[in-house]
């Protein structure tokens, strides 16, 4: 059974209320409790709009001016050129895909670092390596063959 997300309500003041722990969080906070791996759910208390999303970007914003961004120019460039493009949803699809495999693959090798400690973690590593460059290159051959002529999605022919 899956648990419900933490709701956290945004008022018209601005401030954030967690609703779980009866507190009011920062942006920071928020980040907090999405890096530590809780699922929730950002609501508007005016209208009860779903505002999780418009959170979530505007904490995006802020790591990305500080420090080391996640996000190059010019991957800031490419995505906003797929805005409106006929392949913007399979772009979506394929960014979230790749985001889930890349998680997978990361606890993966930690479980294996931690499998490893007494053996050689450079032959983990080369492992791992291997494995995400597999994973990667299916997700763009599916991406190419959806953008080939004649196919009728990823993985299929479409031949008759």
């Amino acid at each position: 059974m899956l648990a419900m997300p933490r709701t956290i309500k945004k008022y018209a003041n601005r401030r954030l209320y967690d609703t779980e722990a009866s507190e009011h969080l920062t942006l920071d906070g928020v980040r907090r409790l999405v890096a530590e791996g809780h699922d929730i759910v950002v609501i508007d208390d005016t209208s009860g709009d779903d505002i999780t999303r418009n959170v979530l970007l505007q904490i995006l914003a802020e790591q990305e001016q500080g420090g080391k961004p996640i996000l190059s120019t010019s991957m800031l460039k490419q995505l906003i050129r797929f805005y409106g493009n006929p392949m913007q949803a399979f772009m979506t699809e394929y960014l979230d895909q790749g985001m889930q495999t890349f998680a997978r693959q990361q606890s993966l090798m930690e479980q294996q670092f931690r499998k490893t400690l007494s053996n050689t973690p450079m032959g983990a590593m080369q492992d791992m390596v291997s494995q995400n460059m597999d994973t990667w290159t299916k997700l763009q051959q599916a991406f190419m063959e959806s953008m080939t002529p004649g196919t009728s999605g990823p993985g299929k022919t479409g031949k008759k």
